[in-house]
């Protein structure tokens, strides 16, 4: 069927050619970008894995960048490094020059220290001056930030290479030590001392000639004084006055009156200070006291002090109603007050549908109740509100309903009110009475020694016992004292001291008065003319027929309150003659001569009778008054050692009768070449390493000797590293320093010697951090740290590296080879930095740079076989879309010229 207004061909070969059009177009944009993908709608999910693969190489290919920037730091670092390290060397070649002094001269070794100088201040610029991108590398700055801990100064050194702060920012570090390191030690011994005969003499004297005197004495307790009578005195309490007065005489002088603050106090309480005579008021300062308080609590102190306090106005309680609507509140104060009315006034005075609230007027004492009168306030509510007006100055309300108010509500009175108060929170005005405490009557105690004694006077002195029930005396054996044990807080009668006193053996005491000590306070002392009984003299001669050495035997008295008797014996130590016996008894002479003979080679002899408290002396002669043959001085037999450390080893060459002192000289003065130390002990030779751990070494090995010497078969030991934990995982160790290295943390410590308490610190910030993954997390990062390599800090145990400066410690006029020391320290120190920084690079940047290389390789060729065209199929595509192009165009025209036949049929 032919159709004029409908070509369905025509449509048909327009769709086609659409679509051809389309296919055309499609393919000339891949082929024109070289993409399969150019919008979401060619490949959802190609586009998707493409862009999480194009995501992955943009991170990675920063993280190399990040990486070869990471390798240009270190290389700056490292190359500034090598300028410091070739500086060190030339120091340490200046160094041992000048240590030639014998062949070099002043000047040289002047100009020497000049190189060092220089040195040193080129060390110092390097260590400011070396920057990357104006960040300086070698100044400290770069260093880690570490925060002190629990024993943190146990930490000599502490050098963190790497850490991970991980998301936290921190890392605590715990130090647990399991044994402390050693040092290598072996002990020779047998080195006697040098001595020369000497027969050991001496003489005692036991008791001493005195001329009799017969101690007398008079004591007085307490003073007779002219009565007074105390008071008036008046205390302010609110508005009330109180009168004090004390009705009985008293000693001249003012009695205070003190109020003391207790927090929690519920009233007031008074009483007497048993050592000033003061009335001490004690109350709660965060309360108000009314004045009839505290007139109560001074009238209980009548029957003690004779005071009475009056003029306090009598408390009230406050009571009233209240009334709201159709109920009626009925209102009670908290405590009572004084007398007067107190006022309830109701105020509009809170936000449109407030809840009423309660106060006191702190000038008036009236009650003011704040609430909204524009709208309808429960009787119930007001009552709430009065209630919460607590403590001293508060009210209880009850009586509440359902009733409500509203307007201008009316005033009313409480019968009673506040009272005479003070002031909360402040302590109240202390006063004065004129007068004071009663008299108190004199008494004298007359004290004599029957017996004759020491010219010296005797004490007489009172000890305060707490508790102690009536009063003793005693005399004490060592020094005479009479001491007088009572309770000071009572009074204590004279005439009870003189009976205890007269109750000593010797003593006769007799009183006259009837005066007592004032309480709380020790009665005065005195002194009695006269003293001991004499002892007649003695006199002990003491020999010993032994040689011994020149230095004198110590003669020592030791007291023994346990022993019975008197013994003797010899120091083993010291060599002295120890007498020992019990000071509380009296020791006789002849006691003491029998002791002294029990001891091997000495002879006491003359002692007559007599006994006393014995002064110690000293004997002529010396330590060896035992017997025993003189040996020879020192080293006992001729022998050639060898003595090998950690670093060397030297021979030695003694004959017999070298002193140990001797000896010590000779190995201490070539201590820096074997790295061991002598020091005498006695008569012990103890030979120490002075560098601890399993590197810490003495050989003693004996080449020859003599028979019965001290060396022997030589002896060896080796001393151990300590053994310690950090953060949990066993640390390596040497000597007093241990490391840890794991992926998170890099650290070297240095504690003090023989250390074996535990430690913490934390890292709190610091160091260099580099970014060297695609994810910024901190398992893809790594953070170093650059310490500073000035002259200030670069050294070590034996200094700093500044010290060989001019006119320094350590300088070449100085110490040459404290400089040895330090600088050797010092490269060792620079060395190790650079290795540190050459081991990041090659282990940790270089192959983290390959490895990433190779990644985005990878991923590269992976959205490459997603995204990319194939150019050889879009070619053949473009081919064909072009045919169907063509040919839908033909097809088109041919279609739209149908309708044209239709004319033929019209001619």
């Amino acid at each position: 069927m032919t159709r004029i207004n409908t070509n369905v061909p025509s449509f048909v070969a327009q769709n086609r050619l659409n679509r051809s059009n389309a296919d055309l177009q499609e393919t000339l944009t891949r082929l024109s970008t070289g993409l399969r993908i150019n919008s979401g709608k060619d490949d959802p999910a190609g586009l998707i894995a493409s862009e999480a693969l194009r995501s992955e190489i943009t991170s990675i290919t920063k993280a190399i960048s990040n990486t070869n920037r990471a390798n240009q730091i270190i290389t700056t670092a490292d190359s500034a490094l090598g300028q410091v390290s070739s500086l060190l060397n030339d120091v340490r070649g200046l160094v041992v020059e000048a240590a030639n002094s014998g062949a070099l001269s002043d000047d040289e070794i002047a100009a020497n220290q000049l190189q060092i100088d220089s040195s040193l201040e080129a060390i110092n610029r390097i260590a400011q001056t070396t920057t990357f991108q104006g960040r300086k590398l070698l100044d400290g700055s770069l260093d880690f930030v570490s925060q002190s801990g629990t024993n943190f100064s146990n930490i000599r050194s502490l050098q963190i290479d790497q850490a991970n702060l991980g998301a936290t920012g921190r890392v605590d570090v715990a130090i647990d030590i399991q044994s402390a390191a050693t040092q290598a030690a072996v002990n020779v011994t047998g080195f006697t001392p040098a001595v020369a005969g000497v027969s050991a003499t001496a003489s005692l004297s036991v008791g001493a000639a005195v001329t009799g005197v017969a101690a007398t004495g008079t004591l007085n307790i307490a003073t007779a004084v002219a009565a007074t009578t105390a008071g008036p005195g008046s205390l302010s309490i609110g508005t009330d006055t109180l009168t004090l007065t004390q009705g009985t005489a008293g000693a001249a002088g003012n009695r205070a009156v003190n109020f003391i603050n207790s927090t929690g106090a519920t009233g007031v309480a008074a009483a007497v200070n048993g050592t000033t005579g003061a009335i001490e008021l004690t109350y709660d300062q965060a309360r108000r006291v009314s004045a009839e308080e505290v007139q109560t609590a001074i009238n209980t102190l009548t029957g003690t002090t004779g005071i009475t306090a009056s003029g306090a106005t009598a408390d009230v309680e406050a009571t009233g109603t209240v009334a709201i609507g159709a109920d009626t509140l009925t209102i009670t104060a908290n405590r009572p007050g004084s007398s007067g009315n107190v006022a309830v006034n109701f105020i509009n005075d809170v936000p449109t549908g407030a809840t009423p609230v309660a106060s006191i007027n702190g000038t008036t004492g009236a009650i003011e109740i704040r609430y909204d009168q524009s709208g309808s306030v429960s009787s119930t509510q007001i009552q709430a509100a009065i209630n919460a007006l607590t403590g001293d100055t508060g009210y209880t309300a009850s009586g509440g309903g359902a009733a409500t108010t509203t307007g201008a509500q009316a005033g009313t009175t409480l019968a009673g009110g506040a009272g005479q108060l003070s002031t909360a929170n402040t302590l109240l005005t202390g006063d004065t009475l004129t007068g004071g405490a009663n008299a108190i009557a004199a008494s004298s105690i007359a004290v004599t020694a029957a017996a004759t004694g020491a010219a010296s006077n005797v004490a007489l002195n009172f000890v305060h016992v707490a508790n102690q029930v009536g009063v003793s005396a005693a005399v004490d054996a060592q020094t005479g004292v009479i001491n007088v044990s009572y309770d000071r807080t009572v009074a204590t009668a004279g005439t009870a001291i003189a009976t205890a006193i007269d109750g000593l053996a010797g003593y006769n005491a007799t009183a006259t008065g009837t005066g007592t000590t004032v309480a709380g306070t020790l009665a005065t002392g005195t002194t009695l003319a006269g003293g001991i009984t004499a002892n007649s003299v003695s006199t002990i001669s003491v020999t010993s027929p032994a040689l011994g050495g020149a230095d004198n035997v110590a003669i020592n008295y030791i007291n023994s309150s346990s022993a019975t008797g008197t013994t003797a014996a010899l120091n083993s130590t010291t060599g002295a003659l120890e007498v020992t016996y019990n000071f509380a008894n009296a020791v006789t002479a002849q006691s003491i001569q029998d002791a002294i003979n029990t001891i091997s080679g000495f002879t006491a002899t003359g002692a007559t009778s007599g006994s006393s408290t014995i002064a110690g002396t000293g004997a002529s002669g010396g330590l060896l008054a035992n017997g025993v043959a003189v040996e020879p001085e020192g080293v006992q037999a001729d022998a050639v050692f060898e003595l090998a450390g950690a670093n060397g080893s030297e021979v030695f060459n003694v004959s017999a009768g070298t002193s140990l002192a001797q000896l010590v000289d000779q190995i201490n003065l070539v201590s820096d070449a074997t790295g061991i130390n002598a020091t005498a002990n006695g008569t012990t030779l103890e030979l120490r390493t002075s560098e601890y751990g399993r590197d810490s070494v003495i050989d003693l090995r004996v080449i020859s000797e003599g028979t019965g010497g001290n060396f022997g078969s030589g002896s060896r030991a080796v001393g151990t590293d300590i053994q310690a934990t950090i953060n949990g995982r066993r640390a390596n160790s040497k000597g007093n320093e241990i490391s840890l290295n794991t992926a998170t943390l890099d650290l070297k410590i240095s504690l003090a010697a023989g250390q074996t308490q535990s430690s913490t610190f934390s890292i709190t910030g610091g160091g260099a951090l580099f970014q060297l993954g695609a994810d910024v997390v901190s398992n893809q990062q790594a953070r170093v740290g650059l310490q500073s390599v000035s002259a200030a800090r670069l050294g070590g145990v034996a200094g700093k590296l500044f010290e060989l400066g001019s006119g320094e410690s350590a300088s070449l006029t100085t110490d040459s080879n404290k400089a040895a020391r330090i600088v050797t320290e010092a490269i060792n120190q620079v060395t190790s930095l650079r290795g540190r920084l050459g081991a990041f690079q090659a282990t940790t940047l270089e192959s983290n740079q390959v490895s990433l290389s190779d990644t985005v390789a990878n991923l590269q060729e992976a959205e490459s076989s997603i995204r990319d065209a194939d150019f050889a199929k879009e070619a053949a595509r473009l081919t064909r879309a072009q045919i169907l192009v063509q040919s839908g165009t033909t097809v088109l025209q041919q279609a739209n010229q149908n309708p044209q036949s239709v004319l033929s049929l019209l001619r």
